[in-house]
C-alpha cells in the first residue's frame, strides 16, 4: 500500500511550453521604447493640464506597458549546452527545458531551486559572511562520484576496503529535482549500499578459497570487470526513481583490510611457493624420463632397477632442490 501511494506521488518529465526569446525581447525593446514616448507625452501635457484640472489620460497606457515588459523580461530563459530547467507555477510542475538557447516561457513559471550542501552561508577567512544562493540550473553534463573507501567483508568474512568511482548523469529532471530531496545526496548513499550488497556474495580471490583457481567462478580480484558491471546494475535499479543514469562503475581500489593484510600476504606467498614447487616436480619428473628413455634406446649404459632407482632419486635432487648441487665424481667403477 505504502509503495503504491508513492508511486503515485512521482512525478513524471514533460516539455515546457515555450516560444521564441528573441522575439518577445524585440517585442519588449518596442515597448519599452514606445513607452518611454507617452511618458514624455503625459508629462508634457500634465504641466499643461495643471492649470484646467484635466488628468492626463497617458498616464495608464504607459503604466501598462511597463507592466508588459516587465513580464517580458521574467518570461526571458538562457539555456547553455547540457543544461535544463524544471519550471513551476504556483508549486505545479510545469514543464522541463532540456535544449541550448534562448526562450520564452511563461512569466509565472519559476525554476525550481535545487538542494545543496553548498547552499546558505559560509563563514570566509577573517570572519565574513556570504551567501551562496540554491542552483536552478540542472546540469545534465556526465559527472564522477568517488566515495570515500569501505571496510566490507567478502563471502568468506574476511574484511577488505574497496573503492569505486561512478560515473553517471541525469536524464529525466522532473524526478531528479520532485522524487528525491538531493539527487547528488541519494546517489551517493544508493552506491554505498549497492557496494555492499554486491561485495558480500563475492570471495576476494577463488585460489584463496579453495587451494585452486576455478575458472567458472567470480572473484573480486580475479573478476573486476563483471563485478564493476553487476555494482552498476545494482545501483542504476536503486537510482531509477530519482531520474539518474549510472554510465559506468570501476573498481579503484582493492586490498585487505590493515589488519589481515600481512597474514593474507604470507598465506599467498606460501601459495605461489606451492605452485611453483608443483611445476619444478612436474618438469623434473619429465626430464628424468626423458633421460632414462635415452640411456636405454641408444644403448650408452645398462642400468638395474636399484641404480636407476639412485639415479632417480640424484636427479631430482639436481632439478628440484633451490640451491646449485655439489657434484661428486665416482673415479672407481659403479660395481
Amino acid at each position: 500500500m505504502e509503495n503504491t501511494q508513492m508511486e503515485n506521488k512521482q512525478i513524471d518529465e514533460k516539455q515546457a511550453p515555450f516560444i521564441s526569446g528573441m522575439a518577445m525581447l524585440i517585442l519588449a525593446i518596442l515597448l519599452s521604447a514606445l513607452s518611454a514616448f507617452l511618458l514624455v507625452w503625459a508629462v508634457g501635457g500634465s504641466v499643461f493640464n495643471l492649470y484646467f484640472g484635466i488628468m492626463p489620460i497617458l498616464w495608464l497606457p504607459v503604466a501598462v506597458c511597463w507592466a508588459v515588459v516587465t513580464l517580458l523580461i521574467l518570461g526571458l530563459r538562457i539555456l547553455k549546452p547540457n543544461e535544463a530547467y524544471a519550471l513551476t507555477i504556483f508549486g505545479s510542475y510545469h514543464g522541463s527545458i532540456k535544449e541550448a538557447g534562448f526562450y520564452f516561457v511563461n512569466p509565472f513559471a519559476v525554476p525550481t531551486k535545487l538542494r545543496s550542501e553548498d547552499t546558505g552561508y559560509t563563514i570566509m577567512t577573517g570572519g565574513t559572511a556570504i551567501w551562496k544562493p540554491a542552483q536552478r540550473k540542472i546540469s545534465l553534463k556526465a559527472t564522477t562520484l568517488n566515495n570515500d573507501k569501505q571496510k566490507i567483508n567478502d563471502q568468506l568474512g574476511n574484511p577488505i576496503e574497496i573503492g569505486i568511482v561512478v560515473i553517471w548523469r541525469v536524464i529525466n529532471t522532473a524526478k531528479a529535482v520532485f522524487n528525491v530531496d538531493n539527487y547528488n545526496q541519494f546517489l551517493s548513499t544508493q552506491c554505498d549500499s549497492a557496494l555492499r550488497n554486491i561485495v558480500r556474495m563475492y570471495p576476494y580471490d577463488i585460489h584463496d578459497q579453495n587451494g585452486v583457481d576455478d575458472a567458472d567462478e567470480l572473484s573480486l580480484r580475479g573478476s573486476s570487470r563483471e563485478i564493476a558491471e553487476q555494482i552498476r546494475t545494482e545501483i542504476q535499479d536503486k537510482v531509477e526513481v530519482a531520474g539518474l543514469e549510472v554510465m559506468e562503475a570501476r573498481i579503484t581500489h582493492l586490498a585487505y583490510s590493515p589488519e589481515i593484510a600481512a597474514a593474507m600476504l604470507q598465506r599467498q606467498q606460501a601459495s605461489a611457493i606451492i605452485d611453483a614447487r608443483a611445476l619444478i616436480v612436474k618438469g623434473a619428473v619429465s626430464m628424468v624420463e626423458q633421460a632414462l628413455n635415452e640411456l636405454s634406446e641408444n644403448n650408452i649404459v645398462e642400468l638395474d632397477d636399484e641404480r636407476k632407482a639412485a639415479m632417480v632419486s640424484n636427479l631430482l635432487v639436481v632439478l628440484c632442490g633451490n640451491k646449485d648441487p655439489q657434484p661428486i665424481v665416482n673415479s672407481g667403477s659403479l660395481y
